[in-house]
Formats: C-alpha cells, structure tokens, sequence
C-alpha cells in the first residue's frame, strides 16, 4: 500500500483521516489500522468508494492499493 500516495490525493480533496473514515462508514481507528496496514486491509467495496469518490483511475488504485 502507497498511504504516501493515498495521503496525498486526500489532502488535494482535503480530506482528513476522520473524513474518509465516515464516508467510508468505518471509525477513525479502523482507518489508521487500514492506511498504516496493521492487520487489517481495505475491503473491496471501500477501494471502490475510494475511487468514485476521488474519481482515481485504475492505474491509480492499483498504484496506492496493489503496489
């Protein structure tokens, strides 16, 4: 995961990490676990939320996600 690449696209948005986590419906916590890949990994459905919601190309969720 690319959270660099990630970070950046949010801060052009500005968003935060407690912004994308409600648009996500998942808690602020659950984020940093998810972004910092502790354990846990971004679910299909959220790459995909991600993506609508920054309109990222798929070269660019695979560039954050699957590099």
């Amino acid at each position: 995961m690319n959270k660099n690449l990630l970070r950046s696209i949010m801060l052009l948005h500005n968003d935060t990490n407690k912004s994308l986590a409600k648009f996500l419906g998942i808690s602020e916590r659950s984020f940093s676990d998810k972004i910092n890949e502790r354990s846990t990994e971004f679910k299909q459905n959220e790459i995909r939320s991600i993506k609508l919601k920054y309109n990222l190309s798929d070269e660019q969720v695979s560039n954050i996600f699957f590099n």
